[in-house]
């Protein structure tokens, strides 16, 4: 699956000095040294991926193979992670690796006792070549077990650069411009925004900027974890400027409804595909892998982003996501597991997916002429000269029943609330009432 998940990461000519010999131009790298001494040996990984994902995925798996002799085989979960993996455990059939997208189902599965803290080299490599963000991301209690190997950047608006030309606006700087030229380009025939509301997580990321922006990142940290309850009227202030948007029928394809009824693919297609019904899709970078490699369009040409405005005169959010790679207790080969983390590591292997398109690594040692577009190219260069500043996406912090639950929790009442805007203050309540009972249990 294509999911939420996002960010911005270090300085550029830090990065191009970094480099050296281990950029994926193939100097030596850390992780088994391409000794076959994992012959005959085999490792499950499971993740979300489908698709152009899963299909780009396998080729770091495959390379992993060549390097060590190790085989691979992949196991997609769909989108309850926790679920799949608990049932899988509790089976005796558990996956050496999982990919894991959410720090809240991380720090679930440290705390079930589930997972094998990092390597010393794993370790090691992560504090020489990741901002220390990631670190924190992928630590519970001061333990690492996680190692984020790919990146979103979850504060991008995609858009059709023929559909903004027709309509005569330039990509905005502020949310409100963002609106009113959502407008124009709909007086000039097509609908400004594609909105994916049947997938409540695109929702949560739309949330998620506006709040960062409009109340700042100490608010932002403190609702993350439950710090503040979600009747704050900071939260009140964001879904009413969210709700601009929702109650706007002129500003989304198809109205409210029609966007209840467009999954995340669906609405990069709305403004990408054969017939365009929009002129903009709000979500990460992944939205130009869809619309490349489905589609047809060349980024950069047929479909650029601007960033996610700033809203209500704070600065413009940097929300990330990302897949954190973990090893199971359970898992029976845990040596080549954790030799395949080591490997995640190394510029070498981001360079593998980089190169295949619709992916952002934060690693900041790989070159970023790995990319394969000068879009892509520079999205990555932001992820990293963002460093410690990142937040990563709230839902995703939070535990999987409030935050990354299909039909539940906040998924839910966002939906809700698209479906009608008009009460804020009692979508906050819900959202609380919800929030209270996840974090207590």
């Amino acid at each position: 699956m294509m999911r939420r998940r996002t960010t911005l990461l270090a300085s550029c000519t830090a990065l191009a000095l970094a480099l050296g010999a281990t950029a994926c131009g193939g100097g030596p790298v850390s992780a088994g040294g391409g000794d076959k001494s994992l012959d005959g040996q085999t490792i499950t990984v499971a993740g979300v991926w489908s698709g152009s994902e899963q299909k780009n995925f396998q080729k770091v798996l495959d390379a992993f193979t060549e390097k060590t002799g190790a085989k691979t085989q992949f196991v997609s979960t769909g989108d309850n992670v926790s679920t799949v993996i608990g049932s899988k455990i509790e089976g005796g059939k558990a996956p050496e690796v999982v990919m894991v997208p959410q720090v809240g189902v991380l720090q679930q599965f440290a705390k079930q006792g589930w997972l094998e803290p990092l390597s010393k080299t794993a370790g090691a490599a992560v504090d020489a070549n990741y901002a220390s963000v990631w670190k924190d991301y992928g630590s519970v209690d001061g333990t690492l077990y996680g190692l984020y190997f790919k990146a979103a950047h979850k504060s991008t608006v995609w858009y059709s650069p023929d559909a903004l030309d027709q309509a005569g606006v330039e990509p905005p700087t502020t949310y409100d411009a963002m609106l009113k030229a959502g407008h124009t380009v709909s007086d000039s025939g097509l609908a400004a925004f594609s909105v994916a509301g049947q997938d409540g997580w695109t929702l949560t990321d739309w949330f998620e900027n506006i709040y960062l922006s409009q109340a700042g990142p100490e608010k932002y940290d403190a609702l993350a974890t439950h710090g503040i309850k979600w009747t704050d009227p900071t939260v009140v202030e964001a879904l009413t400027t969210l709700g601009k948007l929702f109650k706007d029928k002129q500003l989304m394809a198809g109205g409210q409804k029609g966007a209840l009824n467009t999954d995340f693919p669906g609405s990069v297609e709305k403004v990408f595909g054969p017939k365009p019904q929009a002129g903009m899709v709000y979500e990460g970078d992944f939205v130009a892998g869809v619309a490349k490699d489905q589609f047809g369009r060349k980024i950069g040409e047929d479909a650029n982003f601007f960033p996610f405005p700033a809203v209500a005169g704070g600065k413009a959010p940097v929300v990330s996501g990302g897949d954190a790679a973990v090893v199971l207790k359970d898992g029976k080969n845990q040596k080549a597991a954790m030799r395949f983390l080591e490997y995640l590591t190394t510029p070498e292997a981001s360079a593998v997916w980089a190169g295949a398109g619709g992916f952002l690594s934060p690693n900041k040692k790989l070159d970023l002429a790995s990319y394969g577009d000068d879009v892509t190219r520079e999205t990555a260069k932001s992820l990293v000269a963002a460093g410690d500043s990142v937040r990563f996406d709230m839902s995703d912090q939070a535990p999987a029943a409030f935050g990354g639950t299909k039909g539940a929790g906040e998924w839910k009442i966002l939906q809700d609330f698209l479906r009608d805007p008009s009460d804020p203050k009692g979508t906050a309540a819900e959202l609380e009432s919800a929030a209270a009972k996840a974090y207590k249990g």
